[in-house]
């Protein structure tokens, strides 16, 4: 059975794939993965990615909070 390998498509991105495209560029990282993809990077640069996508997320989602909350 034909693996099915997900390539990496810049016009048709998740949410979370821009949050994750936008990291690599800021790291410098962007060319590598529009040559080959995300399995072009190391583990530790994709674990760079995971940990600042992580740290983002939750500074959305506080500042979501204090947003609401000034609201009331």
């Amino acid at each position: 059975m034909p693996s099915k390998k997900k390539r990496f498509d810049i016009n048709h991105m998740t949410p979370e794939d821009q949050l994750k495209f936008e990291i690599a560029e800021e790291l410098g990282l962007a060319d590598r993965v529009l040559e080959g993809g995300w399995r072009r990077l190391t583990s530790k640069e994709s674990g760079r990615i995971g940990g600042l996508m992580t740290r983002r997320k939750r500074e959305i989602r506080e500042e979501a909070l204090t947003d609401h909350a000034s609201m009331d």
